[in-house]
């Protein structure tokens, strides 16, 4: 059923999403974390992979170079990463907000992980924001 779903909304991510990522391979973080499902607000445990700017999420931890992605987040879309304890009443949670979806919410096994979690992708998000791309720095000592 879930798969019929996904199928009819179209959310299963596009290759293009992940294009040249070795998500199998060496990621920056990686561990089991339950999200909150975008349209059925299920909660449902998945493996997050968070490499090269973009946050992967997978149905079991196996993941290999042929595993297809559940959903793609690219780092570069978040506004915010932070604690969502008081929004959700819920230990260890947090809330990814983006540019293309609304809020997000996870929770983590402990509250060390979530800490773990907003501290990565909150790098991850410094590193691949689209905010100030070279061609957008204006140089005010050189332009006269």
């Amino acid at each position: 059923m879930e798969g019929l779903w996904r199928a009819a909304t179209g959310q299963d991510p596009s290759p293009e999403d992940y294009t040249g990522i070795e998500f199998w391979s060496n990621p920056e973080r990686a561990a089991w974390l339950t999200k909150q499902g975008e349209y059925i607000k299920t909660w449902r445990r998945r493996w997050f992979v968070l490499k090269q700017g973009k946050l992967f999420w997978f149905k079991d931890s196996h993941v290999t170079r042929s595993s297809t992605p559940r959903g793609v987040i690219p780092v570069g879309t978040c506004l915010t990463v932070k604690g969502a304890e008081d929004v959700l009443h819920k230990p260890c949670a947090f809330e990814l907000s983006t540019t293309t979806h609304d809020t997000m919410y996870f929770i983590a096994d402990t509250e060390k992980e979530k800490e773990e979690w907003i501290n990565s992708i909150g790098r991850s998000l410094v590193q691949h924001s689209r905010s100030l791309a070279d061609s957008e720095v204006v140089d005010y000592d050189n332009r006269r």
